[in-house]
């Protein structure tokens, strides 16, 4: 069973869906609005990106086991392993866990859908 807090699950979930939402940067040739630019930009993801940022330090700022459990969880959303393997899975995020998680969690373009996915799988979800 899952020890780590749906919602820090949670809170990863909706940070992760704001961040996929954001675009690459293409600096291209404004001919329009340049007011109209100004908003463009707000969905466009910068390499210093506040969002990524606050994420990535709210995953750093988890113990070492709920990081263990986060990307186990992400791995049985995404089909790696089911939740009856969860033991396993965890077994496994263990092993593979270093100082990098946060940025291994980040470079998942599906992170927020694999999440809500892992905690599908033990009967929980983000919604009240």
């Amino acid at each position: 069973m899952i020890t780590i807090d749906p919602d820090k699950v949670c809170h990863v979930i909706v940070k992760a869906r704001a961040f996929d939402a954001k675009e690459e940067v293409v600096e291209e040739d404004y001919a329009s609005n340049p007011a109209d630019e100004e908003m463009r930009e707000v969905l466009q993801d910068y390499p210093d990106d506040p969002t990524y940022d606050e994420l990535r330090e709210f995953i750093n700022a988890l113990n070492e086991d709920e990081q263990i459990e986060l990307v186990a969880l992400t791995w049985v959303g995404r089909g790696s392993f089911t939740a009856e393997e969860w033991e396993e899975a965890k077994a496994e995020a263990a092993r593979a866990h270093n100082e990098r998680t946060a940025e291994y969690l980040l470079g998942m373009p599906l992170l927020a859908d694999y999440l809500a996915e892992g905690l599908a799988a033990f009967g929980l979800s983000c919604e009240e």
